[in-house]
């Protein structure tokens, strides 16, 4: 699987808030995301895994490929993640093929220096936030770009918008845009199985267990309102200022640094952080 050292590999992650960790931990006891449960998921097979964390908040295509690039080709990595374009796809201007020029040269740099390198593809954010129908078209035409770019330079993707448990509102943080502790597990998984890594399988796609009956429409009316006051509005607020959530931050891991995989016990705890529940 690996090019060069396959007893200690190593794994770098570029990227924005999601490979950061948004929605898995917070700011105070520390982010972990689903780039560190992949990196553990190597360590429990590679107990000589190496492994950094490129990824900031708010970062665009563009930003992955000025800011984190040279620094992922200088730790030169076994294998790479690249997970962006949400955030572009969030701007007024967004060009879907802009952006997949950007992620296609990220793929191209990477997977020419011997690099095996993930990425995934994004879920219909309508079935997450209804508000959010307008988006539909353009997570279209970014999965599209990304499976072309990865395609044509050997890159695994890990499908993850195509299956119907990752809107799953279980699997999503209360902002609706960063995955819960759960969704961060399921993604890992993904990768994982895309990669197909010692120990991983397709058990990520299978729906969580049942909830109970979903709100009526003017319970669901509310719940919206109070979403789009409590999380769009300030994030409207943050655009209309100029501003990013990730300005003056730098990367959680910038250095190849051991990893320490979980037990059992931790990971099936880990699995179950986040309780079932039925909006957000």
């Amino acid at each position: 699987m690996y090019v060069n050292d396959p007893e200690a590999p190593r794994y770098v992650a570029l990227g924005d808030s999601q490979t950061e960790g948004l929605g898995d931990g917070d700011d105070t006891v520390g982010l972990r995301g689903w780039a560190d449960r992949l990196a553990e998921h190597l360590a429990q097979h590679h107990p000589g895994t190496r492994y950094a964390n490129l990824a900031v908040r708010g970062r665009l295509a563009r930003h992955v490929r000025t800011e984190q690039l040279a620094p992922a080709l200088a730790l030169r990595p076994d294998l790479a993640t690249v997970v962006a374009g949400v955030n572009d796809l969030l701007r007024p201007r967004f060009d879907a093929d802009e952006v997949g020029a950007h992620l296609e040269a990220v793929f191209a740099a990477l997977t020419a220096q011997g690099a095996r390198v993930a990425t995934v593809t994004f879920p219909d954010v309508t079935l997450i936030t209804p508000l959010a129908r307008p988006l539909a078209p353009r997570v279209a035409a970014l999965n599209d770009r990304i499976r072309d770019a990865a395609r044509r330079h050997g890159v695994v993707v890990a499908e993850t918008g195509s299956h119907a448990v990752v809107t799953d509102l279980r699997l999503w943080s209360p902002d609706r845009l960063h995955a819960s502790p759960l969704g961060h597990a399921r993604i890992a998984a993904a990768v994982a199985h895309a990669l197909a890594l010692p120990g991983s399988d397709d058990t990520w796609t299978h729906p969580l267990p049942p909830v109970p009956a979903a709100l009526p429409a003017r319970g669901r009316a509310a719940a919206e309102l109070r979403w789009a006051a409590a999380f769009l509005g300030p994030w409207l607020g943050r655009r209309l200022r100029g501003r990013s959530s990730g300005d003056g931050r730098t990367a959680k891991r910038p250095q190849l640094l051991p990893v320490l995989a979980p037990g059992p016990r931790d990971s099936a705890r880990r699995e179950r952080e986040e309780p079932p529940r039925g909006e957000n």
